[in-house]
């Protein structure tokens, strides 16, 4: 039998954590509590079964928390440690990466990724689909797709739940695409899509490592992230938080069918699994031009590149969604206002009481999200697990998250 959790349930299963430890550099339990209590009555108004949240400024964290349950059917509370998968923000990750890789003049923003993936060669474009028969005309591309173009998300590749074209194609007997084909020609629009699969892939052949043994070297280890991986270790499945559904009477059901520990195959725009604590370190380092704790991980002329505007004068769309179970409508990007950096959705305009214009932020299919304000020196992630993404309670959630925070630092 289902077994759903009351709003008085989930508020029982609270466990907040303000950082009450003045050795640690935190901030007064009572100025945390109050980003507890917000959180824990947003958290039960808009029925989600768990999240952990943590903030930080360049020096310390600024509070951190965990609420609700990780299993809504065993009622397994959720922890500071659980481990969420985090999806699409692996995609910051393989950024990170391949600048890292453009540091080196191992290859340049403006290679042809042909180069290096002899797939991307002679690509072809949609002249037309007809979404009624799925019949379709091709030509060739005009230009080739550039690394600046998978960073970008203007590659003209897509996903299924971003382009009803990527979703419906089939190709016909005998036909076969190694890549796209490209809904439109690299460089001329913003679409979310696997460009930063690609990237992954593009990673690898320079690098000569797979992404697991790449991060690993050179982004987890010295950013001390010890709990992020794409397969998950046995000693960890404990911690790892069941996977959710919100159903179309808003009821929350865990899922079925849990995604496998183990994954058959490693991609540069997702996959990851993670926690709060390490993710932090990672826009941490964002936050300090690229280095934390000693460790430098990308020069700041880096970071000041992958924070600018990226596109041009195209804007990022508040995507309609093409797959309404995996995600509903972008509604969290200011549609064509917004811009598109390196690797990071770049926010055009301040949220009262929130996040500056400029601030970097991106999120996960599983409502799993940070942003990263460098002008107040500020950030903050908040996992949740649960489908589909930018469920509107959920954004509310992160919302009451974000302006908690703003709270609190302005409070110190």
């Amino acid at each position: 039998m289902e077994l759903q959790l009351t709003r008085r349930e989930l508020g029982g299963l609270v466990l907040g954590a303000p950082l009450a430890a003045a050795s640690s550099g935190a901030l007064a339990a009572p100025a945390s509590n109050t980003v507890d209590d917000a959180l824990r009555q947003s958290m039960a108004s808009n029925n989600i079964p768990g999240i952990v949240a943590f903030a930080t400024n360049r020096d310390r964290i600024l509070y951190r928390g965990a609420f609700g349950a990780a299993d809504i059917e065993t009622k397994r509370p959720m922890t500071e440690d659980a481990m969420f998968r985090i999806a699409s923000m692996t995609k910051a990750i393989t950024s990170i990466a391949a600048m890292q890789l453009i540091e080196q003049k191992r290859f340049t923003l403006d290679d042809p990724v042909e180069k290096y993936l002899p797939q991307f060669v002679g690509p072809k474009v949609f002249e037309s689909f007809d979404a009624a028969t799925g019949d379709y005309r091709l030509r060739p591309a005009a230009k080739s797709v550039t690394v600046r173009h998978l960073l970008t998300h203007t590659s003209g590749l897509g996903y299924n739940f971003t382009s009803a074209t990527v979703r419906d194609f089939k190709p016909r007997a005998g036909e076969q695409y190694a890549v796209g084909p490209l809904l439109f020609e690299p460089g001329e629009r913003w679409l979310y899509s696997t460009s930063t699969d690609q990237l992954g892939r593009v990673v690898e052949a320079v690098s000569g490592q797979s992404l697991t043994d790449y991060f690993r070297a050179h982004i987890f280890t010295p950013l001390k992230m010890p709990d992020t991986h794409y397969n998950i270790p046995a000693d960890k499945h404990s911690r790892l938080v069941a996977l959710h559904r919100r159903r179309s009477d808003g009821a929350m059901a865990k899922e079925a069918n849990q995604p496998a520990t183990t994954l058959p195959v490693i991609a540069g725009g997702g996959g990851l699994t993670s926690t709060a604590s390490d993710y932090i370190r990672f826009v941490r380092m964002i936050l300090n031009d690229g280095q934390l704790d000693g460790a430098r991980i990308v020069s700041a002329d880096t970071i000041a590149a992958m924070c600018r505007n990226q596109i041009g004068a195209l804007g990022v769309p508040a995507i309609k969604t093409a797959m309404p179970d995996r995600s509903a409508d972008f509604s969290f990007v200011a549609d064509g206002k917004d811009k598109w950096g390196l690797g990071f959705l770049i926010a055009a305009a301040a949220t009262p009481g929130g996040p500056s214009a400029g601030s970097l932020s991106w999120g996960g299919i599983n409502n799993t999200y940070y942003w990263i304000d460098r002008s107040r020196g500020i950030a903050g992630v908040i996992l949740m697990q649960f489908l589909p993404f930018a469920d509107r309670n959920a954004l509310a959630l992160y919302d009451t998250f974000q302006h908690g925070i703003y709270r609190l630092a302005d409070s110190t």
